[in-house]
């Protein structure tokens, strides 16, 4: 049960701080905490999705992809990782650890990373309150919540807030670090003592501090700042339309001030160009990239199916490659019939 012995200590623990006012006031706030935290805790959900046979992503994300949700509306609206439920055939949540639930993609938004699931069966779940992301301050403590039958409750501290810049065509400017990391990240809810969800879990990172800072693991979130202004575009259309925008199906990294080509997309625009791994991107465009983010930023800027130029350098050569970027939302397989 969700007030088990084991999860209540935790949450006893992490409300055991110093509360100002009289002693009746100290205790009415650490109840309320306790019901908070208790509430998000119940609102997480297990995912599980199988993607369609012929999805371009099961080369990198395998054809079953296993992590979290969490409830944020009365009709059983689930916010997760986008990327558990990319081109996905099939969707199931875990409730209670057990309970099996079927599920529909409401959106996969390609702009922010988030996606949203429709329960098509009641949850009988409370939904969590939203929060705001921008406002979390390294002193105050955090709770990271999985849905999976051996998840639960853990205490966590931010490190870091900043843009981020992921190797697969991603950029956000805000995103949220935390320590100590968890495997159980994808999909992950981060909350404040209140009960209130600040972020959804990406990854695991090397670099929690940020480039240059010294290397500490934690997770990457996802906060929910950037879900507020496109949650009604999502639930209306899919996805915001800031998820239209050019694609080249590239993986790179950044190191050293330069970018490199780690893999390309089998039959994506750069692979069909002649992008090979290895390749050195030096300039898209009109402009100079040394980074990520300029890389990327640079790609979005003027529409999303048109020609791109790439300079790269290749065993010590420099050349020029067009490459015919396309819109990636265009590009994702869906279930037979829709």
């Amino acid at each position: 049960m969700l007030a088990s012995s084991l999860r209540r200590g935790l949450i006893v623990a992490l409300l055991c701080l110093p509360l100002a006012g009289p002693t009746q006031a100290a205790r009415s706030e650490f109840d309320v905490r306790t019901e908070g935290l208790e509430r998000a805790q119940a609102a997480m959900v297990g995912v599980i999705s199988e993607a369609v046979e012929d999805a371009g992503s099961i080369d990198t994300l395998g054809p079953v992809r296993v992590g979290s949700g969490v409830v944020i509306g009365d009709d059983g609206l689930v916010l997760t990782i986008g990327y558990l439920i990319l081109e996905a055939e099939r969707v199931d949540l875990i409730v209670d650890g057990e309970r099996r639930v079927p599920a529909r993609v409401v959106a996969y938004d390609q702009a922010t990373g988030f996606g949203l699931l429709q329960a098509l069966t009641p949850l009988k779940l409370t939904p969590v309150p939203i929060g705001r992301s921008a406002g979390v301050s390294p002193d105050e403590p955090l709770m990271v919540a999985s849905g999976m039958p051996d998840g639960g409750l853990s205490l966590a501290r931010l490190v870091s807030q900043r843009a981020f810049s992921g190797y697969w065509e991603y950029h956000i400017d805000s995103a949220l670090f935390t320590v100590p990391p968890r495997s159980d990240h994808s999909g992950a809810g981060l909350f404040n003592l209140d009960g209130e969800l600040l972020g959804i879990g990406s990854l695991v990172v090397g670099d929690a501090l940020g480039p240059g800072a010294g290397r500490l693991p934690g997770n990457m979130f996802v906060p929910v700042d950037l879900l507020k202004p496109v949650i009604a575009e999502m639930r209306a259309r899919g996805a915001s339309r800031g998820s239209s925008r050019a694609w080249l199906g590239l993986n790179c990294e950044e190191r050293g001030g330069e970018i490199r080509v780690l893999r390309v997309t089998q039959d994506g625009p750069a692979d069909l160009a002649g992008v090979r791994p290895g390749d050195r991107i030096l300039r898209i465009d009109d402009a100079e990239v040394s980074a990520l983010e300029s890389l990327w930023k640079t790609l979005w800027r003027n529409g999303a199916e048109r020609d791109v130029l790439l300079t790269i350098r290749r065993d010590g050569e420099v050349q020029t490659i067009t490459v015919h970027a396309t819109d990636r939302m265009k590009t994702l397989r869906r279930p037979q019939g829709i």
